[in-house]
């Protein structure tokens, strides 16, 4: 078993080259704890032993091995998707979550939030128009980055 103990640091992408690439797939829940046994979608089997406060994001780099790399895949998860009908509904709904210490994430105009009934009895009682999604969520606060090193266009 590969036991992983450090935080995802920026890997140049000509490390990678030529090297098998295998994914862990995880829900936002996930990404935030630091220690789990896990299997990637190659079947190795995985320990992470994270530094406490670890935050894994999508495209994060967690092994570099001879014939193999690892990356961070988000996996999709059950959120409730909410339409709301103004900017000060969308201001209200913010508030109202964060009040809640739930995480809130945004798709263009629609605001997400995780599937719970404390979110779902909340926005039946704003009356906000919602529905039920299964869709890769990344609250606003996790900061959306790559630990791969792509270089710099500027």
């Amino acid at each position: 078993m590969r036991v992983i103990t450090e935080a995802p640091a920026p890997v140049d992408a000509a490390a990678l080259a030529g090297k098998a690439r295998d994914t862990l797939r995880l829900t936002w829940e996930e990404r935030r704890w630091t220690r789990k046994k896990t299997v990637t979608t190659a079947g190795r089997e995985i320990a992470l032993a994270l530094p406490t406060g670890t935050v894994l994001e999508p495209g994060d780099v967690l092994a570099v091995e001879e014939h193999w790399y690892l990356v961070v895949e988000p996996c999709p998860e059950p959120v409730l998707v909410l339409f709301p009908e103004s900017y000060e509904a969308a201001v209200r709904i913010a508030f109202d979550v964060g009040n809640r210490h739930f995480s809130l994430g945004y798709d263009g105009d629609r605001l997400l939030v995780p599937d719970d009934t404390a979110m779902e009895d909340l926005v039946r009682r704003l009356g906000v128009r919602w529905e039920r999604r299964e869709m890769v969520y990344a609250p606003i606060h996790a900061p959306i980055h790559s630990s791969v090193d792509r270089g710099s266009d500027e």
